[in-house]
């Protein structure tokens, strides 16, 4: 059985660390194809690998938002790597806030069981880096549970892992484990900061769930536990990001100093500046985990382009893009309501230009999918001149982006986003 290269990789991380050496990973939370695109083709570019990952609520062997189950998205993913020219094998794939998240307005057990499905679903399909997250309470239960109770759940979701991976003949997978653990997605509610994770907070919680695998007879299964879901103190709400503050973390960064196979993975990262990720990875954070901001640069560029359609093309209308959007997201708005907040107008800004980007939600769908495309038919051709991208586009390169087509302005875009974590990530010299 041949090592898989997200274990090549991910386990250096630790010794990395500890030897003064950190780099980071990147880890491209997203489903959107622009996305995808841009990631793979950054890595072919690079000649690096990239770890690309689905959540709990996106993808699970019931189809999830996007209609996916765990083996449609790897064969998504493939096949957009096809199209790029990278190779199979510099994809990683993890799975992220495995549990009972989608099911937690259900019974415990009820919720457990469908957890289990989705955990086997995820690993039979070669996802290799597998995040349990067993920190909610379900039905009838406080919103968080004690440390044990999330351990024991996620002990009980490893161990159908292991017999998923035994099963298909495949290597066992890597864990992150932890029970303070972000909301995906970021907070729904305006926050001025964020405390990191107290540093024994965080050694009981590695203790607990040490002894818990122990017990349940997982203690091969903990020795690829590789790293801990804690709070160094970064979040973004709707309209605000709190920034990391390396001095505020420092305890909590030191409790890695005495877990010598383990480091921390850092949520909620996205609209850090470069610096800010640099700095968590060189603290012991190395896994930088970002969806929204990439969602939210594709939105930008997006309506960046359909008021550059508006202004250029005869007949194309006043940003129906924008407008389609906004149909949509009144039609059916359970994806964004309780999320934002305010009166209609508060509300109609944070549906499409909030940081928790909601809107990311809805661009799989049929009539999303169409306003798209009327725009990039729109564009097909069309000389854009240097003024508009300026105008309209100015946050990009504009010697890069100028005399593309709107679908390559929108991969740049997502990508710019891109190069602030590889630069991030990069060893320290």
């Amino acid at each position: 059985m041949s090592t898989p290269l997200s274990h090549l990789v991910l386990t250096d991380l630790a010794p990395a660390h500890r030897a003064g050496r950190s780099f980071g990973v990147t880890s491209v939370c997203s489903a959107h194809p622009t996305v995808l695109r841009a990631a793979i083709r950054r890595a072919r570019r690079d000649g690096q690998p990239v770890l690309i990952e689905a959540t709990c609520n996106q993808v699970n062997h019931l189809g999830g938002y996007t209609g996916m189950t765990p083996a449609d998205f790897v064969r998504f993913v493939e096949r957009i790597a096809a199209e790029e020219g990278l190779d199979r094998g510099q994809i990683l794939f993890g799975g992220d806030h495995l549990g009972p998240n989608p099911w937690r307005k259900e019974p415990a057990e009820t919720a457990l069981v469908k957890a289990e499905a989705m955990v086997e679903a995820y690993v039979t399909a070669g996802f290799s880096k597998i995040h349990l997250d067993a920190s909610m309470g379900c039905a009838g239960e406080p919103a968080a549970l004690d440390d044990r109770t999330i351990a024991g759940r996620a002990a009980r979701l490893a161990a159908i892992a292991e017999a998923a991976a035994r099963k298909a003949g495949i290597a066992p997978p890597l864990y992150i484990l932890g029970t303070e653990v972000p909301v995906p997605g970021g907070a729904d509610h305006v926050l001025d900061t964020v405390e990191p994770t107290a540093p024994e907070a965080a050694e009981a919680t590695i203790a607990v769930h040490k002894a818990i695998f122990a017990e349940a007879g997982l203690g091969e299964a903990f020795s690829r536990v590789i790293a801990f879901v804690v709070q160094p103190g970064v979040e973004f709400g709707s309209d605000n990001v709190v920034a990391y503050q390396p001095e505020k973390a420092e305890a909590l960064s030191a409790v890695l100093a005495t877990q010598p196979g383990l480091v921390f993975e850092a949520h909620s990262t996205d609209y850090q500046t470069q610096a800010a990720l640099a700095a968590l990875v060189s603290d012991g954070y190395p896994i930088l985990k970002v969806g929204p901001g990439l969602t939210f640069a594709y939105r930008e560029a997006l309506y960046g382009l359909d008021m550059i359609a508006s202004e250029l093309v005869p007949g194309y209308g006043q940003r129906p893009v924008a407008a389609a959007m906004e149909a949509l997201m009144r039609a059916a708005p359970a994806d964004w309501q309780g999320h934002y907040h305010g009166e209609e107008a508060a509300l109609r800004l944070q549906r499409h230009y909030s940081y928790s980007d909601r809107i990311r939600y809805y661009w799989n769908r049929p009539e999303a999918d169409a306003a798209v495309a009327k725009l990039l038919q729109a564009l097909d051709g069309v000389a854009i001149p240097e003024t508009l991208l300026r105008q309209y586009l100015g946050g990009l390169p504009l010697a890069e982006i100028a005399g593309k087509g709107a679908s390559e302005v929108l991969v740049t875009a997502v990508d710019q986003v891109l190069g602030l974590y590889a630069a991030a990530c990069r060893p320290a010299a």
